[in-house]
């Protein structure tokens, strides 16, 4: 990539995943600083009244790209994007119409599901429905249907202590969101294959040491063990990765995203499934995509050169498609 270059890069925001995306805007800026760029931090804000004086500081910045390290809503799920196609600023990641369909999991599954890719089953359910009895046999899972990082996810088994039905008053995601993703619960294990550009990295399995894979688990060092390869059978390992890179590529997406997937390893193939396409994944010390990147000698810097650089080839292309 030719440069040096001058960056924004866009963190923070008001999504439940704020802090997460603070840490990754900051490792992000400081590994382009030490590349030479210039680089302003700009922090979206803790509300959306703060998040309103965004198009006046990158109009003040006046960045040749914009790299995008925001998590949740509003800077997963299009609206970002959508504010900087109409300001013309190049940006990392996924696009306007990716970033609506990968965030709502449900649109997801409408996507992918009739191109073959194996998800679970499961329904839209009011959250009101849960006090009135169960949407699936249990054990189920119920997750908010556009929210990352496993926020709000509650897995409902015959012994859990919410109550059969679920308690109205019992704390879960149903008493902070009106609708939710109801999905059977797959046993087995947690595995997860980062994509950066055309390519599937490697098969990591995430090994919480209590509970499950939760936001807490993903973003508290020491609660998860990371094996990068994972040990399973190369059918599984091969598969997953050519999953991953289809559902990229069928959504659209750009630079890099992340396949989380759940295995049960009595099954083999049959097994084995999808549950989620992140296209704004982590960029943390302990983030998954920079994991595999560096398990494949692909340095933090590297990782984060080239995504910026996906970003202005590709606005460059554009630009020259419409002289």
């Amino acid at each position: 990539m030719s440069g040096p270059h001058n960056i924004v890069v866009l963190m923070g925001g008001w999504a439940a995943e704020r802090q997460v995306s603070l840490t990754s805007g900051e490792q992000v800026a400081a590994a382009l600083e030490s590349r030479g760029h210039k680089v302003t931090r700009i922090d979206l804000g803790a509300t959306r009244a703060e998040g309103r004086a965004l198009p006046a500081k990158l109009i003040a910045a006046n960045p040749d790209v914009v790299f995008n390290a925001l998590h949740g809503v509003p800077g997963e799920d299009g609206t970002v994007q959508g504010l900087m196609d109409i300001m013309g600023f190049a940006y990392t990641h996924s696009g306007l119409a990716t970033s609506v369909i990968a965030i709502d999991k449900q649109l997801t599954k409408q996507h992918l599901v009739p191109h073959g890719i194996p998800m679970p089953g499961g329904r839209i359910v009011a959250s009101e429905e849960l006090f009135a009895a169960d949407p699936l046999p249990r054990p189920y899972v119920v997750k908010p249907v556009n929210e990352g990082s496993s926020v709000g996810v509650a897995i409902v088994t015959a012994e859990s202590n919410y109550g059969t039905p679920i308690g109205r008053d019992v704390k879960g995601p149903w008493q902070e969101f009106d609708e939710l993703l109801a999905e059977p619960f797959i046993r087995g294990r947690e595995l997860t294959v980062a994509v950066l550009g055309d390519r599937a990295l490697a098969v990591t399995e995430l090994k919480p040491k209590t509970g499950f894979y939760d936001y807490d688990a993903k973003y508290t060092d020491g609660l998860t063990q990371h094996i990068c390869p994972a040990q399973v059978p190369a059918d599984i390992a091969e598969a997953m990765m050519a999953i991953a890179l289809k559902a990229h590529k069928l959504l659209g997406c750009r630079g890099t995203s992340r396949s989380d997937f759940r295995w049960d390893d009595e099954r083999g193939l049959e097994g084995l499934f999808l549950l989620e396409v992140n296209t704004q994944p982590g960029m943390t010390a302990l983030s998954l995509v920079p994991e595999q990147a560096a398990y494949l000698g692909i340095s933090f810097a590297d990782l984060v050169e080239m995504l910026v650089a996906e970003a202005l080839e590709r606005t460059g292309a554009a630009k020259g498609a419409k002289a």
